[in-house]
């Protein structure tokens, strides 16, 4: 995390919206010296952030890296409260693991756990989730909504609601969400959600969310047994992408989503997940633990039940299953 003064140098320059600020100027701002200020300042580039500065005009801030510090996901989020207190890990087994366990401990509502890298990540069915040192999001957000256990499935679709409207704002691709947790681009992974809870019979104490994203993988990056079916932001968009504005954007539609749906229930966002739903009207095989389902995916409930009719016209009711639209 940046020091005091590195974060108020930071926040100073970040604000003057490219605009040089003297020596003067930063030292009145934050109550230093003006030596002090060349220090943090050489620290900030040391810290990989391009500053320009110019004899009798002052330091004008360029660029800077896109590293997952709390301070660098917190600075302009625009959340009141979801990703307003941020962990973050350079290397974990697992941010799901660190999650229950600050949840248990009393963390706040909207605490945002992010690492790096994850060397035991796992997405549904505790199938392992490839998370490359810091080529992709690697997190999980602790909620904590007053509603009974069985509303929990339904905060897996408005997080993909909220990871695919800020994919296509970032990037401008125009990603489809397979129900239940995924996101795809052509027909490939780009992101993976799971939802976990953890309540009593009749009430929820917090939900754990987490969110995989392959962000800035190459194709050499991914082991060869899942090139065929994964893919990231930087490959389908042709050019690398800000972690830090995907977390951002991602955390602000979470937010708005979770706000809507505490005070008017799933069903009108049923028509957001239908707009990003790629497999709405085609035929569609569901693998349930009871046996295989099959026929046309026609939509999901408003309370985002998977609605699939079969071949003898009957509709059935999907809660939990494997998803595969044949080719």
């Amino acid at each position: 995390m940046l020091s005091s003064i590195k974060t108020q140098l930071y926040e100073a320059l970040a604000n003057a919206d490219g605009e040089y600020l003297s020596g003067q100027a930063l030292a009145e701002i934050i109550g230093c010296s003006r030596t002090a200020i060349w220090k943090h300042i050489e620290e900030l580039r040391k810290s990989g952030f391009e500053l320009e500065a110019i004899r009798k005009k002052g330091y004008r801030l360029i660029s800077k890296p896109d590293t997952l510090t709390e301070h660098e996901i917190v600075f302009g989020l625009e959340t009141k409260t979801i990703g307003r207190h941020v962990l973050y890990y350079d290397s974990v087994e697992s941010t799901q693991i660190i999650a229950h366990k600050v949840a248990r401990e009393g963390a706040q509502e909207g605490t945002l756990v992010i690492a790096g890298e994850q060397t035991g990540g796992k997405g549904r069915m505790a199938r392992p989730w490839h998370s490359s040192n810091q080529k992709g999001i690697w997190m999980s957000l602790i909620v904590r909504p007053m509603l009974p256990p069985e509303k929990a499935p339904q905060f897996t679709l408005i997080a993909a609601i909220a990871c695919a409207k800020a994919i296509e704002e970032v990037t401008g691709l125009e990603p489809n969400i397979k129900w239940p947790n995924d996101i795809l681009y052509n027909g490939k992974k780009l992101t993976g959600i799971l939802t976990e809870l953890q309540g009593e019979a009749d009430k929820v104490n917090f939900l754990i969310i987490g969110i995989g994203i392959n962000v800035n993988q190459k194709n050499e990056d991914f082991p060869e047994h899942v090139k065929d079916i994964a893919s990231s932001l930087e490959i389908e968009s042709g050019q690398p992408v800000s972690k830090v504005k995907m977390i951002q954007k991602i955390l602000k539609y979470f937010e708005k989503y979770y706000v809507l749906y505490m005070e008017k229930g799933f069903a009108p966002l049923k028509i957001l997940w239908e707009s990003y739903a790629g497999g709405i009207g085609k035929p569609i095989i569901a693998r349930t633990i009871t046996g295989e389902i099959s026929g046309t995916a026609i939509g999901i409930t408003d309370e985002g039940i998977l609605l699939i009719e079969d071949h003898e016209g009957n509709i059935k009711r999907i809660y939990s299953a494997d998803i595969e639209f044949p080719s």
